[in-house]
């Protein structure tokens, strides 16, 4: 059984998805920090009511979770989920297929 990898194009739409999920987990990172060190200073919460401050979260993961839900194997379709945590599996559960192209230096 010869082992099956991406295409360059196939390879290119992962690597894409890399970037764009760890750049929003950096982004949502700094800012949920940002958020909570200084949501009383910036009138976010105050001790009583966390309201504004949950639904601030609530945005901030939200696209986490949506990015995550929306990775799908290149070369079979099947959704690969939350198996890829910030980057792309080695291989594809369904398929076999190695997520990375023969000639990738990523």
């Amino acid at each position: 059984m010869s082992a099956r990898y991406l295409t360059p194009e196939q390879d290119a739409k992962l690597r894409r998805w890399e970037r764009w999920n760890r750049n929003y987990f950096v982004f949502a990172f700094v800012a949920l920090i940002v958020v909570l060190v200084f949501s009383s200073q910036l009138g976010i919460s105050s001790g009583d009511d966390w309201g504004s401050l949950g639904v601030l979260l609530a945005l901030l993961v939200a696209p986490i979770v949506v990015l995550q839900l929306r990775l799908r194997c290149p070369a079979c379709g099947e959704k690969i989920g939350w198996q890829a945590k910030l980057m792309a599996p080695d291989q594809c559960k369904s398929c076999g297929v190695f997520l990375r192209s023969k000639n990738s230096s990523s």
